[in-house]
Parts: structure tokens; sequence; C-alpha cells
């Protein structure tokens, strides 16, 4: 679908407003968190005000933010102007209006809290492209025998209690295939290798994250909690001694990473802070929501789709021999369903930066302008359900992107930071994994379907993310 010139609409004042000095915050943090939660947050605001943009205070406000106002984008046409970093400044809006404590990185403002105009942005994010594209020969292979240990104990433990929840063996799965594939050798002898290191990145994680989540407590803990995740930042001392443990171990089995960030100029240990980010902020945080999403929509989608991707995996498979880059590519349910999951639940569901100069953006419908060093901040999971690009938008439609009408919608699946029709550079934002994590969807289909017909889960939700537990695994009865 296409949208009007922009030179043909209405200039309009941007509708809304951020009320009462420090009040008004607090007000939309609670309706946010509490009163509304997110999608209805956001819904309430843009029927009230007829615009998908508008402003608003965004969580978690005082005393987390300096400055919680923003002006929301909440459509397919207005939020690719926070891709552009010729016109958006990208610093220290990683997570949001806040930034978490230095300290949870070794008192390093790693890459992803960098602007591309920042020096070190393109050292930092050309030793991370560099570093994936020496390992893409290991992708598959690695990842393949990931997958096989995952099915081992996910059916020992179907077996036994008739159901399993994926995602605590999914984390698990993740993990070890993220330390093999970044550690020049494996590291099953270190502290990588235990029960531990999940729990640790996840609390890790959640300390960082903390400010964006609600635990779901009784309405009578609410107070409570607002002020414990809400209000002030969780102290990084309280990790501290267990991250030195899992950073030494990157500063010893990725020498060949930090060998590389050391003649680009960076000093050793500050590449192996931003390592650590990568493989346990960015790649372990992706993959624990993007996959058990994966998983949870396909099997809400029900056994007729399950049972057309097992036919397409199964056939290309037996033509091609084996599990291949180039099988993948002919693959073109697959690969549409990996896309479907990520468009309907974006593992990021924000996106912000300030305006570097006075910019005049626009909807589907009208013009707006912003002035120079205006928080913008994206929700994602409503562009990228915009009625008025994607039809039966809130439904997952698993051949939505099959054909070359639906890969024209391409352009407006946005959850790595970026266009998927784009590629990440040294100069954007977009993620720099954004290859790998469709490819590792796509894995994951592929080695499933091999091994089941259809199966049946049931879905929840976490402060950040989906839950998806198998109920029924119906294995494959052709090869």
């Amino acid at each position: 679908m296409s949208s009007p010139s922009s030179s043909n609409l209405p200039l309009k004042a941007i509708p809304g407003d951020y009320g009462l000095p420090f009040f008004g915050a607090i007000k939309d943090r609670l309706d946010y968190f509490y009163h509304e939660g997110t999608d209805e947050f956001f819904r309430t605001r843009m029927q009230k005000y007829q615009s998908t943009v508008f402003r608003s205070n965004m969580v978690p406000g005082p005393f987390m933010a300096r400055n919680p106002k923003v002006v929301v984008l909440l459509d397919a046409i207005s939020f690719p102007i926070l891709f552009d970093t010729s016109k958006v400044e990208k610093k220290d809006v990683f997570v949001t209006t806040y930034m978490p404590s230095i300290n949870f990185t070794g008192g390093y403002r790693v890459c992803a809290y960098l602007d591309p105009s920042e020096p070190k942005h393109a050292i930092f994010k050309g030793l991370f492209l560099s570093t994936l594209a020496t390992r893409h020969n290991k992708f598959i292979p690695l990842y393949r025998s990931s997958l096989s240990q995952l099915f081992i104990e996910l059916e020992d433990e179907f077996s036994s209690k008739g159901k399993v929840y994926f995602n605590d063996y999914c984390n698990k799965m993740s993990f070890s295939f993220l330390a093999n594939l970044f550690c020049d050798r494996n590291p099953s002898s270190t502290i990588l290798a235990t029960d531990k290191v999940t729990k640790f990145f996840d609390s890790w994680l959640f300390f960082q994250l903390a400010p964006l989540m609600t635990l779901g407590l009784p309405k009578i803990l609410n107070f409570l909690e607002d002020i414990v995740l809400h209000t002030f930042p969780l102290p990084s001392l309280l990790l501290k001694c267990d991250y030195k443990k899992f950073y030494e171990v990157f500063n010893e089995y990725a020498k060949s990473i930090l060998d590389e960030a050391e003649s680009l100029g960076i000093k050793r240990e500050e590449a192996c802070h931003n390592l650590v980010f990568l493989v346990c902020f960015n790649s372990y945080g992706g993959m624990k929501t993007t996959l058990p999403a994966l998983i949870k929509w396909v099997g809400l989608a029900g056994e007729e789709l399950q049972r057309r991707l097992a036919e397409e995996i199964r056939t290309v498979v037996r033509s091609e021999g084996r599990v291949t880059m180039a099988a993948l590519e002919k693959m073109s349910l697959t690969k549409s369903v990996a896309w479907e999951a990520l468009r309907i639940e974006p593992p990021v569901a924000f996106q912000c930066g300030h305006a570097k100069e006075d910019l005049v953006i626009h909807n589907h419908d009208a013009a707006f302008e912003i002035k120079k060093g205006e928080m913008i901040f994206g929700y994602q999971p409503f562009a990228t359900k915009d009625p008025r690009i994607f039809e039966r938008p809130e439904e997952f439609v698993g051949d939505r992107f099959v054909g070359e009408e639906g890969e024209k919608l391409l352009k407006y699946v946005y959850w790595s930071n970026g266009r998927e029709i784009d590629d990440p550079t040294v100069g954007n934002k977009q993620c720099p994994a954004k290859n790998l994590v469709v490819l590792l969807s796509r894995v994951m289909l592929v080695e499933f379907f091999l091994r089941y017909d259809t199966f049946t889960i049931e879905a929840g939700t976490l402060p950040i993310g989906s839950t998806a537990t198998f109920t029924s695994m119906s294995k494959a009865t052709s090869s």
C-alpha cells in the first residue's frame, strides 16, 4: 500500500501534552504499568488524539530519566525517521529515555549506546560485523548441533511429565551456541557451561531493564514495585563479583576477537566489556525473546500451517541432501514465518532518538514539526501492525511474506532497528546480527519439523517476552 506524498499533507501541531511537571510523568507511569498496561496506554491516547503521532511522557520517568517528554510514533510511515542517523541522534538511548549505569559494563559506554557520529562507534560496529563474517561457516553446523541437544532434553522431560516449558531449555541452548560461536575454543570446562550462566545473565539483564518492567504482582504491592523498579536504579554492585568471573572467561577464550580489537586501537579491557555486552545482552537477550515467540506463534497457528512447513522443509532437504544456506533460501514459507514472527512480536519494542535539527515528519494523514533536541519515541509493535499497511495486522499470517507482493511488505518490518530490506553498516544503528537472527529462526523451524509433524503449546507472558510450554509433540511420520 502507498502513502500520500508528504508535500500533499497538511502541517498540523502535534497533539497531546505532558501534564504538570513531575506529577504528569508520574501519572503517565502509573497508567502505563498499572492502570492501563502498555498497549492500552498507547491505544487510548492514539484514539483520544485521533493521531498516531502525539506527545506524552514515557517510562520510567522520575527519577530515572532526566527528561521523560517524548513525541510518540505509532505507525509504519513515521517510524523510520528513527533509523535516519543524519537526522536523529542515538546517543545513550539504546534502552529508552534512561541509560543503565555503565558499572554494569565495566565502566564503559558500550557500542549500543554510541551514536554513529562518535568515532568509536564505527570501530566497534566494524569489529562486530567482521567477527560475524569470519564465523559465518560455523552458523548452521554449530546451531544444528546445539538444537540436537535441545530436542533431546525437551523430549526427555516431555516423556516424563507430558509437557515441557520451552524457555528454560531454549535459554540454555542459546547461550551454549553463542559461547561456542564467539570463543576460540570450547568453553565447556568453564563457568560458561554451568547452570549459573543463564541465571546470572538473566539477573544482569533484569537489573538493567527493570525500569521498563512490571512483575504482575498483586495490586496491593504496586506502589512498592513502582518505587523499587521504576524510581531508583538497582545497584550494579550486587552483580559485580559474578560479572567479573564471566568477563575473565571471555577475556581468556575470545583472544582472536580481542587481538583484532587491539590492532584497531581499542583497549583490550574495553573491547572485552563490549564483547560481553554483544554476546550476553544483544545476542542472548535477543534469542531468549525471539525463539520462544516464534514457537508460540507457530504453535498457536495450528496444524494446517505446521503441516505446510513440514512438507516444504522435508521436500527441500530431500532434494538438497542436507540443510544448507542454499536449501534454506528455497523454503519460502519458512522464511515468511520467521519474518512474520518478528513482525507481530518484535524482540525490541522501543526505538528512540533525539532530533538533530528541526524536522518535519509525516504519518498517513498529516505532517508534524519536531524541534531540535526533542526525543522521538517509537513503539514498534504498533508500527509493525499498522492496519493501513498490513491486512489482518493483529493475526499471525504465516505466508504473509511469500511471493513478490509479500516480499514488498518487508520494508515495513522494523525489528532490527532498521528496515528488513536494509543491512547493518558501521554508519547505522541496525543490529549487526540482523541476518543471523533470521537465519537462526529459520533453522529452528527446519530442525523442529524434520523431527515433528505437529505440536500444541500453552502460551504465556513474561515481563519482557513470551513463554511457550509444549503440551503435545507429534513425531514425524515421514523423513
